[in-house]
This record gives structure tokens, sequence and C-alpha cells, in this order.
């Protein structure tokens, strides 16, 4: 039987040369046993320090069984420094205070426990590349396919296919016409089989729109 070309279950995909695994780079969801975040296969993160915890180092606000989930696609690619900072780092910001007095005492919890009780999931689509030191705010959601600048403070939506850089974060251009973005949307490859993601590899690593077309139609889509 022939070995995939990509294993999951790995916890360090990367081999170098000389034989030995790339331990900076892991298979996210091999590493990271948390009730509140779901990591779709073949998504890594990078990291230039050891880590211990990896749910703590790319969501370090997110405690099981917060009010809010993480949620990340499938062959998403991290950079270092990538932080989801959730729902439950926020604090109140339409009260007087923004501070948690119940955090110190328990017995304020009363006034707190609505407010603590807010928490938009943070959404990750698939093929999302977030660069160097990004950052993305409580409660967003990045579309399929989208770019993340290094440094970007990211704090709304990201729409599908679109490139966001800067602090606030903001679209830049959307990667593609709206007719090719269409194509790679009914192709969603990351849903398809290993092998036939192995054969779709020398369409998808180019922009040969004519190659993308006759790959569709093979498919019947």
């Amino acid at each position: 039987m022939a070995v995939p070309f990509l294993d999951a279950d790995q916890r360090h995909p990367i081999t170098l040369p000389d034989g030995t695994p790339y331990t900076n780079t892991v298979w996210l969801g091999s590493v990271i046993d948390h009730p509140n975040i779901e990591v779709g296969d073949f998504t890594y993160y990078n990291d230039f320090e050891p880590v211990t915890d990896y749910a703590a180092r790319i969501a370090p606000y997110l405690h099981p069984g917060a009010p809010e989930r993480l949620i990340i696609g499938k062959f998403c690619q991290f950079a270092n420094g990538t932080r989801f900072i959730t729902s439950s780092a926020d604090h109140p910001k339409r009260w007087f205070t923004s501070y948690p007095f119940a955090v110190f005492d328990q017995a304020l919890f009363p006034y707190f426990d609505e407010e603590f009780a807010k928490g938009a999931d943070t959404v990750i689509g698939n093929d999302v590349w977030v660069g160097d030191g990004a950052r993305i705010m409580p409660g967003v959601t990045l579309g399929d396919g989208v770019i993340v600048g290094a440094g970007a403070i990211v704090t709304r939506d990201v729409p599908s296919w679109s490139i966001v850089a800067g602090n606030p974060g903001r679209v830049v251009r959307r990667r593609f016409p709206d007719d090719v973005c269409d194509r790679l949307d009914r192709l969603a490859w990351w849903d398809r089989d290993l092998a036939d993601i192995r054969a779709l590899v020398p369409v998808l690593a180019s922009a040969d729109l004519a190659a993308l077309d006759a790959a569709l139609a093979e498919r019947g889509l």
C-alpha cells in the first residue's frame, strides 16, 4: 500500500536533508487537545522557541469551558507569533469601567455573568496563511484562501481570497479576479481525498487558468 504524501498523525511534518525532523514546525491537530479548539488536518504552526503548550501559545486567553471557540480549517499556515486573541480576553466597553472586578472577587460575579457569558467564535477558513506576529482579534472570521500580512491586527471579518494587512487590518485586494475565486470555491481542493489533492498539486502550484478549468471539468465541477 502506498504511503500517503502527507500524514496527519505526524507531530513534525518536515524532515531536514540529514533525515532529522524539523521540530519548529508542527501539525497543530496533532499537538492540541483542547475542548474549545478545533483544528483541521494539515494545518501547521511554526515557532522559533520551544513550545510546551501549543493551545496556550496560539490562543493564550482561551480556557477550557469558555463561551467561545477557535475553529481552524484545513491546510492553514501560521507563522511564528501568530496569536488568536479570543473573546475571553475582552473587557466590558459599554460600562463606566472596563475593569474585571469579578476575576478577583467571586462575590461580584452576578454583576459580570452576562458580560462574561458573551463569546463570539473565531473562525479560520481553509488554506489561510497568517504572517509573522499577526493578531486575529475576538470573533473574527477569515474566509478560505485569506492571506494576513506580518504584524497585522485583524479586527473585522475578511472575505475569502483576500489579502489583509496593517493595523487595523484592512483588505488590500482580492488575490484573484472574482471569476477565478468562484472556480476555486467550486474546487474546494482541501475537502478532496489526499490522492486527488496530490494529483492537483501541479495545478495548485501554478496560476494556469486553463489547467484549473480542466481540473474542474475532470471532476464534474
